[in-house]
């Protein structure tokens, strides 16, 4: 097994946790929050998989799958194309209603553009340094690290949700 087995590794479970959080949930349960201020297993979803299109995008210097294939429009939020999640507010989070077809779609196409990435890499490649705005540089490396854990941290918390959206009924 070397690096790239890893990282695919580690992608496909943050997918299989993304799937079980949303498998089988309404448009309405996936946009439920816990109160007024909380996030939805939706935006949740939409966020991990847009900061992966957005940060696995720019190593690979290729478009976002977001723009590239169509989702931004399919998905028809009062976003900027542009948007990641990263400073929304309540009324924001709430403005996200899509169907678990279309949310897992899109999060499907980032992950495959994702393996196809990771796996034609070399563990030579990680070393490569892709961010000198941090001290220290952040190497391709430490940056699909990082992807992965913020991915499954949100990922938790989204199958945390729809736990207690499920016990509710």
């Amino acid at each position: 097994m070397n690096s790239a087995d890893v990282l695919a590794d580690a992608f496909g479970r943050v997918q299989e946790t993304v799937h079980g959080a949303v498998k089988g949930l309404t448009v309405d349960q996936l946009a439920a929050r816990l109160d007024d201020k909380a996030n939805s297993v939706a935006w949740l979803v939409w966020h991990l998989t847009r900061v992966q299109d957005d940060h696995v995008s720019e190593v690979a210097a290729a478009e976002e799958v977001w723009t590239e294939q169509g989702w931004y429009e399919r998905f028809e939020l009062p976003f900027p194309a542009a948007a990641t999640g990263y400073g929304h507010r309540a009324k924001d989070v709430a403005a996200l209603r899509v169907p678990p077809k279309l949310l897992l779609g899109y999060y499907d196409a980032v992950h495959e553009r994702t393996i196809d990435y990771v796996r034609g890499l070399r563990d030579a490649d990680l070393a490569a340094v892709v961010d000198e705005a941090w001290t220290p540089p952040v190497t391709l490396g430490v940056r699909l690290v990082s992807v992965i854990s913020d991915d499954l941290l949100h990922a938790g918390q989204a199958a945390f949700i729809r736990g207690v959206l499920l016990r509710r009924r």
